[in-house]
């Protein structure tokens, strides 16, 4: 079968991806492909589907409108609501295993960090509304790349296992810069050192866990607690109110236990002991959840490598965007939200990636 021909193809169906295809489709240009390895889009934005969980969010979950105006532009552009994260109220700590817990007054962020009703995925759902269908091909892995001199040519591999063959005139890669370094195959080879960058950049949410649990009523705020808490003991250390208005009232946690040694605990275990915290700092309501649900973003495959069990997850400098040189100077962009020089890793760093690499493609086609 001969090849599909598109003038770009974006490889990632995140944020950054699906942020460029829309840029892309309101410039004019309509000759473009994106490839999601996943079932569904997204990427490392994932909220709860229907049921008790709907729409409390599993991957990032916060934007700051007053530090990054730019993402906050595009939420009002879809016609996304905002709201601001809960925080009224005292706050819980465990200093130690061998002390009780305290009670201290708790404090406002600022600037105020903000949530979309219905999730982060209602993001990912206004953006892919307003993109053709046919051209947002999910459960499709590109799995190599090989550059020539008038196009690159990517090999596709769908979930039945089918392949299949396109050629695009540029790549924009929307895929973490660690992942991409492991997953993808690059023919003529990318310079080592752009390759060694890449795999030195950590990939944001990767060695990270979240617990969530969903309840009758947010049984918390009646008690004057804002739902935050801190831990030292676990296996929660970071814990804040997730309710959504109008919908479900739930308590997360960011799971403080390493990815390396999450690998040795079975999840039910791991569920229980995020459990018994609640009951331990919130009191007996906190022991009957209508839903729990636990996400290791580290035993995703289409998010985390090995290299990424033993990292800490903070914010690391974005790596180069593009080949200085070579076959791939004029053919390849990244966009994924590491590639930001402002917020990398964050949902604001998406959006920028996306938007600083359209414009040097733009500005490479001249």
């Amino acid at each position: 079968m001969s090849a599909r021909r598109v003038r770009v193809a974006i490889v990632g169906g995140g944020l950054s991806g699906l942020y460029a295809a829309h840029r892309l489709q309101e410039q004019g240009e309509r000759h473009w492909a994106l490839f999601e390895a996943r079932p569904s889009l997204g990427g490392r934005i994932l909220s709860a589907p229907a049921g008790p969980a709907e729409g409390l969010d599993l991957g990032p979950t916060w934007f700051w409108p007053e530090l990054q105006p730019e993402l906050d532009a595009v939420v009002a552009s879809l016609g996304l609501a905002r709201f601001e994260q809960f925080e009224a109220g005292d706050m819980l700590l465990e200093r130690s295993p061998h002390e009780p817990v305290h009670r201290l007054g708790g404090y406002a962020n600022s600037p105020a960090a903000m949530r979309l009703v219905g999730g982060m995925a209602a993001f990912v759902n206004a953006l892919a509304s307003r993109l053709p269908a046919q051209q947002l091909h999910t459960g499709h892995a590109v799995r190599e790349l090989h550059r020539s001199a008038t196009h690159t040519e990517l090999r596709v591999q769908d979930a039945s296992g089918q392949a299949a063959t396109w050629q695009a005139e540029h790549v924009l890669l929307a895929l973490p810069p660690r992942l991409a370094a492991q997953r993808l195959v690059f023919s003529p080879a990318l310079p080592a050192p752009l390759l060694a960058q890449w795999r030195a950049t950590p990939t944001w949410m990767a060695p990270h866990a979240k617990f969530l649990a969903v309840y009758p009523t947010p049984f918390w705020r009646e008690q004057g607690l804002s739902g935050q808490a801190r831990s030292a003991r676990g296996p929660l250390v970071e814990i804040h109110d997730a309710s959504m208005p109008g919908g479900s009232a739930a308590l997360f946690g960011f799971v403080g236990v390493p990815a390396h040694v999450r690998q040795g605990v079975a999840p039910e275990a791991l569920l229980a002991h995020c459990q018994a915290q609640l009951v331990r700092l919130f009191g007996e309501a906190a022991a009957h959840p209508v839903h729990t649900h636990l996400k290791d973003w580290a035993a995703d495959p289409l998010t985390a490598s090995a290299q990424d069990l033993d990292a800490t997850g903070h914010h690391a400098a974005a790596p180069a965007a593009r080949a200085a040189d070579g076959p791939w100077a004029g053919g390849l962009t990244c966009i994924a939200s590491e590639w930001s020089p402002q917020f990398p890793g964050y949902l604001a760093g998406a959006v920028e990636a996306a938007t600083l690499g359209l414009r040097g493609m733009a500005s490479g086609a001249r």
